[in-house]
């Protein structure tokens, strides 16, 4: 399965798919991007005259670069087509704002993957590499 494919197997769609590229994926790990357009509805009021993209958006980005598409992955190279990954837990630290139009680097590793249940460390880098959050994503496979 190639990246396109993996975004195209998301549960999501606009305006709530997090995903525009993934760089490199594989049983460790993954890395991909999404840039913040500014017309994005949470924007008008978070926060009023200086918009700031909410933690549970950065953390929902994280999830869904991080645990979903390598989760996708994983299913296509050991379990089957029918399977998908839902978020169980997630322990997030942000460190920076994120603001309209930035893009963003996520980059995720696998602690592990057994069970039925992925768990990853990831982080999330803006366009100069800093840090802006980072943290622990898990989630388990569950039958469509």
């Amino acid at each position: 399965m190639n990246n396109q494919e993996i975004i195209a197997q998301l549960p999501y769609s606009k305006p709530f798919l997090f995903v525009d590229e993934i760089l490199q994926i594989n049983e460790n790990g993954v890395e991909g991007t999404y840039t913040f357009d500014e017309n994005l509805d949470f924007y008008k009021g978070h926060f009023r005259d200086n918009p700031v993209t909410p933690g549970v958006i950065l953390t929902e980005v994280m999830a869904q670069i991080g645990l979903v598409c390598l989760g996708i992955f994983l299913l296509d190279n050991s379990f089957n087509r029918n399977a998908s990954i839902a978020l169980t837990s997630t322990e997030i630290e942000f460190l920076k704002p994120v603001f309209p139009n930035e893009k963003a680097m996520v980059i995720s590793e696998k602690i592990y993957f057994r069970f039925g249940k992925l768990k990853c460390k990831v982080i999330m880098k803006n366009e100069i590499g800093e840090v802006v959050c980072t943290g622990i994503i898990a989630g388990m496979v569950i039958s469509k």
